[in-house]
This record gives structure tokens, sequence and C-alpha cells, in this order.
């Protein structure tokens, strides 16, 4: 008789989701315990009526906020040193997490940071290290997306690119978890086209590669398969109308479920992804979508029951086939380019990207051992195009 496995679960926080539920900002910052939140966004969101409009609302009631955007869109270490050095300039005591995953993440790891005496490097999601930080010295969280892709807003990590090794490391600690989401799918009714397909095919990725991770989280494992159906359901409309709000609703949850799925695991599309996107600063959810449909064929002998399960769930015929060529004619029809070269990327530094990405946290979850001749592989097909 096989033993039933063991594994330790996490589900997130409290959600307010709907339209309009961005009014309700001053009251979950009162009640995350904020007096003087700083708001850590990006410089493009920083400069729109949304973000006005939300520090104005606070300072209305009696918080007042100051705004923090000095992040790329792949957040370096440098960013966060700064966003931590304007939150003990300004006397603060909590962060509006407020974005894409660029602001997001940035948000969380500042208020991670505003308290710790250690290296940021010295929390890198690797092993029991999360227990060094010093939880007293987390600052209070709420995070407000204005994208449907990363999850951010429900996980309790963040990635921050090492300029000096140009890797990407995962910070992670349980109390980096928001207090506090709300998702308001009118903050992503603006997003140009191009974003909302790219964080639509990072929310895919990430249902898809958690569902195909071998490890135990049946929890988990059920949210991906609902996410992925609902990615494929929505994105198309979401490209081809960005006011569809119905469904941009179905995206946020379909970002927040995919977040809370990988919990289960990652795998090649982000080990893969990480390296090319800290080398060339490629959009992470584009080169995610890029990278897709190759590993799910390097995947394919420990996967391939899965997925026939997987498309008759979500109403694809012809198994493994049928939805490979499913996600194929997505990417047409989206726009995301078939190759690598299409992002910009080349095979100067292709086994360096293979190096980090057999190293990569991400690797250990793929349903294929990675090893560094697999990912050289994946990686050149993704350059021809060889499916």
């Amino acid at each position: 008789m096989t033993s039933l496995p063991s594994a330790n679960w996490s589900y997130p926080t409290a959600v307010r989701f709907g339209a309009g539920r961005i009014k309700e900002l001053p009251t979950v910052v009162k009640a995350a315990g904020m007096t003087r939140p700083l708001l850590v966004t990006d410089p493009v969101l920083a400069r729109m009526p949304m973000v006005a409009d939300a520090v104005a609302a606070l300072n209305a009631v009696g918080l007042p906020t100051a705004v923090f955007s000095d992040v790329k869109p792949n957040p370096v270490d440098s960013n966060i040193e700064a966003g931590v050095a304007a939150y003990k300039a300004g006397g603060h005591d909590g962060v509006i997490a407020f974005g894409g995953g660029s602001g997001l993440d940035a948000g969380k790891v500042i208020a991670f940071m505003s308290g710790q005496t250690r290296p940021m490097w010295d929390f890198e999601d690797i092993g029991d290290w999360w227990t060094r930080a010093d939880p007293a010295g987390i600052a209070p969280i709420v995070a407000v997306p204005t994208t449907a892709g990363t999850g951010s807003e429900v996980g309790r990590a963040g990635v921050v690119t090492n300029e000096a090794t140009h890797t990407k490391k995962i910070i992670f600690h349980p109390k980096m978890l928001p207090a506090y989401v709300i998702c308001d799918p009118e903050l992503t009714a603006g997003m140009p086209r191009t974003i909302t397909v790219g964080t639509g095919m990072d929310a895919l990725a990430h249902c898809l590669e958690a569902y195909s991770s071998p490890f135990y989280h049946p929890m988990s494992e059920g949210i991906a398969v609902e996410g992925v159906r609902l990615v494929l359901e929505n994105l198309p409309k979401v490209a081809a109308d960005g006011s569809d709000l119905l469904a941009r609703g179905h995206m946020m949850s379909a970002a927040a479920m995919g977040a809370v799925s990988f919990q289960k695991g990652l795998g090649a599309i982000h080990s893969l992804s990480h390296p090319v996107g800290a080398l060339y600063d490629t959009h992470h959810g584009m080169t995610n979508a890029v990278f897709m449909p190759y590993v799910l064929t390097f995947n394919r002998p420990a996967i391939e029951a899965k997925i026939d399960r997987l498309a008759g769930f979500v109403g694809i015929s012809g198994g493994f086939d049928g939805f490979l060529n499913h996600i194929l004619a997505l990417r047409e029809d989206l726009g995301v380019p078939h190759t690598l070269g299409g992002l910009g990327v080349d095979a100067a530094r292709r086994e360096l990207i293979a190096e980090m990405a057999v190293v990569d946290p991400t690797a250990g979850g793929n349903p294929v051992e990675l090893t560094k001749d697999a990912a050289l592989d994946i990686f050149d097909r993704a350059l021809a195009g060889t499916v």
C-alpha cells in the first residue's frame, strides 16, 4: 500500500474583489494598522490618475501618503535599497504595493527589509533562510494589483534581480503576505494590449506549471485547472476589448489562482525565463509565453496523461496534441513571438542561461529533470522555433 505524502500547505489572505472596490483602500489601510503609508509603484503608474486618486483619498482621511516609484520592470536590489531609505526617511509604518508584478514585488520586499539588519540576499528562498529574519521588523502590506498576471498580491515572496550577478532571486517570508488585497478589475481596463497579453500568459504559465509539477498538493492542483480554463476563455476577450470588465475580472481571479497554485511548484518555463529576463531585461510573462510550447514538448513523457485530462476539462479535443496546438494558436492570435529572437534574445549567452536555469529555485518543480543539456536543448528549440 502506497503511503500518503506529507506536505505543508498555506492559503492566501483577505481579498476584496470587484469593480469599484479601490474606494475601500483607506478602510483596509487603517485596518492593517497603518497611519503613514508609503505607496510603492512603477514610474509609469506613478504618473497615472489612479495613483493620484488613491493618494488623495488616503490624505483626505488623515493618512498622509508618499509615493516611491524608482522601480524597474524587473526590480533590482538598488531599487529595494532606495525604497527602504525612502521608507525610513519618511517615517512610514506600512506599504501599499500598487501595480503589476514589479510594483507588488518591490513593495513587499521593501516592507520586509524595512526592519531587517542582515543583507537582503540572506533571505533568499533557500531552505529555512527565511527564519533569519526578524518578524517584528516586517511592515504591514496592502496590495493593489493593476495587472492580471503575476498574482503577487496573494504571495509570500518577491523576485529581485541581483545587479552584480544578473540573477533573479526569490526573497521569501510568510509575513510578506499582504494583510489585505483589493482586486478591482477597473484598474486593469487601461492596460496596453501587449501588457494584457504578457501578464495573462504569465498567469497561464503559473497555472500550467503548477498543474504539471509532480509535488503533492491536490488543492493547488484543482485551483490550477480552473485557472487554466479562465485564462483560455478570457485572455482572448480582454486582448480584443480591454473594456470588458467581466473578462478582466476573470483574469484577475486567474492571476491570483496561479499564485496560489504554484505553491505546488513551477518548472522549466520559469527557470529558463528568469535568466533570460535578468540578462536581456525581457518582459517576464511574454518570455514565459515564448518558452511554453517548447517546455510542454520536453515534459511530454511525464505529463501527457495529465494534459489529456486538462484538455478534456477546458473543452479542447485531441488530448496533449490538441492542447499544444491550442497554445500555439493562442500565442499566434495574441501576437506572442514564436521564437526568442522576437524578444531580442540571441545565442550569445546560451551556456550561461542554461547554467543559471538548472540552479534556479523553480527548476526543482519540473516534472522531468532539467539538466544543463536539457536546458540548452529547450533554449535552442525556442531560438529556432522548433517545437
